[in-house]
């Protein structure tokens, strides 16, 4: 049994412990499907990745992202904190600024900005589509968003990576206060083929311009610290309603807080480019005896 290298990372950190886990596993190419669904299964993270060599040859690397229960093609902290990790082990160098990750959901590319502890990893997400809007948009929304008052934009559900339903709410004290029905969050996901529910409002101080919730029971999490891909379906979802507003050119998103997290994401939108990353640390930096 040969050691592999493995990576636990905190990724969209605002302090130290604030942001999502990640487990990565670097070198596992001679593993097949089931033992790193095993392995993921183990680990009992929200997500864990195994970084392996590219197939395609625009890549710089190539990705497997695992629940603890199934395969997914793409998701936004996992493929931010593996190409921190990527970056760490010198297995990926950017070109011109940029490294491509390949994965199930293609070739992305990942903007590297800064340098060290102020690196900035920023993922370009798959294109997003507005599949349907408006609080009549499915038979259980109405329950789903029962105690908060909607906010600017009418509910929506977006297609992009993953599919989720978004809500803005009026103020973020309301959502940061909102005791939700997790029961028809649940029910809804499984209704509509979704990740569930992510709710945003926006804030009026404290250094960020969003504050997000989000609510994947479509995949088995109550609530989630910090969303990649969620909150590029948010960005997106804005760009196309209000093309001219205060947040149509990027902001600063809060996550994670009403559940002990402290998450900070940065959202670039240039055009139709949406932008969605932020900081990673890596906490445990060692070596994985585990027979596959």
């Amino acid at each position: 049994m040969s050691l592999l290298r493995y990576l636990h990372l905190d990724v969209f950190a605002a302090t130290a412990g604030g942001g999502n886990h990640l487990g990565v596993v670097i070198g596992a190419d001679a593993w097949g499907t089931a033992a790193m669904q095993r392995f993921a299964r183990w680990t009992a993270l929200v997500e864990t990745t195994f970084l392996l060599s590219p197939t395609d040859p625009q890549a710089s690397y190539r990705v497997r992202i695992f629940t603890p229960h199934k395969e997914i093609p793409f998701a936004g902290h996992p493929s931010i904190g593996s190409a921190h990790a990527a970056l760490e082990t010198g297995l990926a160098k950017p070109v011109d600024g940029l490294l491509w990750q390949e994965c199930d959901a293609g070739v992305l590319p990942i903007r590297v900005e800064g340098h060290a502890d102020r690196r900035e990893l920023l993922l370009q997400s798959p294109g997003e589509r507005v599949l349907r809007t408006g609080r009549d948009a499915h038979p259980l929304l109405a329950a789903t968003l029962a105690g908060i008052e909607c906010g600017t934009l009418p509910p929506a559900l977006v297609d992009g990576g993953r599919r989720w339903w978004l809500a803005e709410v009026a103020d973020e004290a309301s959502l940061r206060a909102w005791q939700p029905d997790h029961a028809a969050i649940l029910a809804l996901a499984q209704a509509s083929d979704s990740m569930g529910l992510c709710a945003f409002a926006r804030a009026a101080q404290g250094g960020r311009q969003l504050v997000v919730r989000a609510f994947p029971a479509g995949v088995g999490i109550v609530e989630d610290p910090a969303s990649g891909a969620a909150n590029g379906l948010i960005a997106a979802y804005i760009a196309h309603a209000e093309p001219d507003g205060p947040l149509a050119r990027g902001y600063q998103v809060s996550q994670g807080r009403e559940i002990g997290h402290d998450a900070q994401l940065i959202v670039h939108i240039d055009g139709d480019a949406i932008w969605v990353g932020g900081r990673s640390h890596t906490v445990i930096d060692g070596s994985l005896a585990w027979s596959p």
